[in-house]
Formats: structure tokens, C-alpha cells, sequence
């Protein structure tokens, strides 16, 4: 059988959508940014309750990951996770409002930092930043750009190009650029021959060409992508993360490891170090505050040769 085609899109929907969005958004800009996450964290505790789809899909992921782990602290955990998504619609939009030159210090704590701003400023080659879909995981390239040193971000657009384009243009505000993931590879290393930064969500399931890396305690097809450009323009990979501090607009900006050539040079293969040490320590920032882990996605979807799919899937 052929591939299922996609049903043609509606500009008049698509445009309809666009402008309510953009009437929520004005009104959500009449009352505090932290008035504004406690909704969406009600929005968020709708969606555990009425979406069982997505709330069967965290809680199996997390039995997965945390075996040992009573099932009401899993529940918690995955009702938490849910409400990370519209917290992070909030925050994407008040970012820009709140987040300036002058008052980034207020909103952002930069911790273990220090490293990777040496290897920012030394500008002798290119780096690249991972992180995960983890707390406010946009933030991270928006503030690099901001004190001055522009990132060029990895994104996929939204089936809407009206709220894709004004999105985008709201984080590309302070200097960060956006990469259209579609036939990225000659921009990506553009950015890398001009020894620049280029930043990665790194934890989307990548299907069966992947490498298999272990992620909490499973197998997990990973991109190999991310391996094979460091390999080839030996850049350090720094593994990073935006944490929310108490539910409110404040944020624990850090990084968990970095990665250098000189770390994969000795190894036997070198891309599956790659993959499985930035994985790792994707695990580790996770393990801290697993609630801000957004657990609906379909990490371990794919398995490997000879394993059956998932349950849950």
C-alpha cells in the first residue's frame, strides 16, 4: 500500500487559528507572566485528566525508566510533565517582553557555565549545544544570543505557517537563528566553517537508521548526524539545560558535560561514544527534575532488530 496522503490544509483555517492565537496572546499580556504559567499549568492538569492517549503514553515511559518507583509518584510526575507544554507556550511568549540585556540576570541563572563560555569567546572553532526537551529548552540559544553570542537553532516548522512565522520570528528577536531541519546539513556547516554555534534538541527518536544508544535502562534509535559533523570538523559538543525554578519564570541555565575530540579519538568507534555520552547526560540533567521531562513523546518508539514494538505504541 501506498503512503497514507495528507489531507490539503485550509489557509482560511490556518489563518483563523493564527489570529485567535494572536488575541490569546495579547490578553495573556494584560496579567503577569507567573498568573499566566499557573494557567497553563491548569490547562496542563486538563490535559492529564481528558488526553489519555498522552497520559497512557508518560505513565508507560516512565514505569519504563523508573521500575522501581511508586506508581502515585509516576502519576505525579507524569501530570507535571503535561503541564510542561503549555508552560512552555507562556514562556516563549514573554520571553522577548522580559528577557533583556538589562534584566536577563533577574530571569536566568547561568550554573557550570564558565567552561563553555571560554570556548564561546576563544572563537577557534565551531561548537555545538544539545539539550532535550526539558524545561524551557528554547530559552537556552535565546540567552546565548543575547549576551552575544548568536546560535543557529535546528527546528521543524509547524503545520501552520502563519503561527510557524510569527513564532520563529519571536525567538529570532535577539539574534538567534532558526534552521528549517528539512535539508539542513549545508547551513549547519556553513555555521561550523565559520567556527559558529549550532544548537540541537537531541532526544527525537531517529527510526531504523539510528544508532541504538542506551537511554534510561532501553535501547533508543538516536541521530547520527550530530556524531558525524562533530567528528568531521572536531568541535566540542556542550550538553545543556534549562531548568524552571519553582514553577515561575526563572530558570537554572547549565551544562552537563562536554564532549571534545580528543574524548572519541581513542575510542574504537567513536560515533556510538558520541551518542551514548550525550545521551547519558541528557539522562543525568533529567534524573534531577524527571517532571520537567516531556514524557508523551514517542522516545523509544523504535526498536531495535528482532525486538517487538511497545505496547503503548
Amino acid at each position: 500500500m501506498g503512503k497514507k496522503q495528507k489531507k490539503p490544509r485550509s489557509d482560511l483555517v490556518d489563518r483563523g487559528v493564527y489570529v485567535a492565537l494572536r488575541f490569546v496572546s495579547m490578553c495573556m499580556h494584560c496579567l503577569p507572566v507567573n498568573t499566566n504559567l499557573n494557567l497553563a499549568k491548569m490547562i496542563g492538569d486538563l490535559l492529564y485528566r481528558f488526553d489519555r492517549k498522552h497520559r497512557e503514553r508518560a505513565l508507560a515511559n516512565l514505569r519504563r525508566s523508573f521500575p522501581a518507583m511508586d506508581e502515585k509518584e509516576r502519576q505525579g510526575l507524569a501530570r507535571r510533565s503535561m503541564q510542561e507544554i503549555p508552560m512552555l507556550g507562556v514562556e516563549v511568549l514573554f520571553t522577548t517582553r522580559l528577557v533583556r540585556i538589562d534584566t536577563w540576570r533577574k530571569y536566568v541563572d547561568l550554573d557550570s557555565f564558565r567552561e563553555t563560555l571560554a570556548l564561546l569567546l576563544s572563537r577557534e572553532r565551531g561548537l555545538i549545544v544539545l539539550t532535550a526537551h526539558y524545561g524551557n529548552f528554547e530559552i537556552l540559544g535565546y540567552v546565548l544570543a543575547l549576551i552575544g553570542f548568536p546560535t543557529s537553532s535546528i527546528a521543524r516548522p509547524l503545520d501552520n505557517q502563519y503561527i510557524s512565522n510569527w513564532l520563529f520570528s519571536v525567538r529570532e528577536k535577539m539574534g538567534q537563528r532558526i534552521i528549517v531541519k528539512k535539508g539542513a546539513t549545508d547551513e549547519v556547516v556553513d555555521v561550523l566553517n565559520r567556527k559558529g554555534t549550532v544548537a540541537f534538541v537531541a532526544d527525537q527518536n531517529a527510526g531504523s537508521k539510528g544508532v541504538f544508544v542506551d537511554f534510561f535502562g532501553r535501547k533508543a534509535s538516536t541521530y547520527k548526524s550530530i556524531g558525524l559533523v562533530a567528528m568531521q570538523y572536531e568541535v566540542p559538543i556542550a550538553v545543556g539545560y534549562a531548568r524552571r525554578i519553582d514553577d515561575r519564570f526563572k530558570f537554572k541555565v547549565g551544562v552537563q558535560d562536554i564532549i571534545y575530540p580528543a574524548d572519541w579519538k581513542s575510542q574504537s568507534d567513536p560515533l556510538r561514544y558520541i551518542t551514548q555520552r550525550y545521551s547519558s547526560a541528557i539522562e543525568a540533567f533529567i534524573r534531577e527534575d524527571p517532571g520537567q521531562y516531556w514524557w508523551v513523546h514517542r522516545r523509544w518508539k523504535t526498536r531495535p532488530k528482532g525486538e517487538l514494538p511497545e505496547a503503548y505504541d
